[in-house]
């Protein structure tokens, strides 16, 4: 009997306010391309996360389907979420750009936190004259993510 992934409490509680992450997908040249993105989650079962239109992600994904999340949170919270990836929503109306709302189901958990080494969260700061704009946009987005009525 194949054991079903699971979240640790603490991996949960940050995926399900939302979180910055690190998106993998399998490049057409067969190497892993890496962006950042935005990632929510209410069950160990399902992922998601929002993706630009027009970009090399987005083609990574339609072409192959393969996906990995980096999760690096507060509380030495490290994790890699590997899945098959769907697309959900063709747009994400909060954001004011293109960008589609994705969902991994999800296949593995690895807790990579080990011993003696804490990490620093995955963490961005916005900023300029428009950045209470796009953390306002940010929230919106992650609202949008954690919406698991659609």
């Amino acid at each position: 009997m194949k054991t079903l992934p699971s979240f640790s409490d603490r991996l949960a509680a940050l995926l399900m306010a939302g979180t910055p992450a690190v998106l993998v997908t399998v490049g057409g040249d067969g190497w892993g391309h890496a962006a950042m993105t935005w990632a929510a989650a209410d069950d160990p079962q399902r992922v998601r996360f929002g993706v630009d239109h027009g970009s090399a992600t987005l083609a990574n994904l339609e072409r192959d389907g393969r996906a990995a999340l980096q999760i690096i949170g507060t509380d030495n919270i490290l994790a890699l979420i590997k899945g098959r990836a769907r697309v959900r929503r063709a747009r994400i109306a909060a954001a004011p750009f293109p960008m589609a709302l994705w969902e991994i189901a999800v296949t593995e958990v690895k807790d990579q936190s080990w011993g003696p080494v804490v990490v620093a969260p995955l963490a961005y700061e916005w900023i300029g004259p428009e950045a209470a704009t796009l953390r306002r946009i940010e929230q919106a987005v992650l609202a949008e993510l954690r919406d698991w009525s659609g």
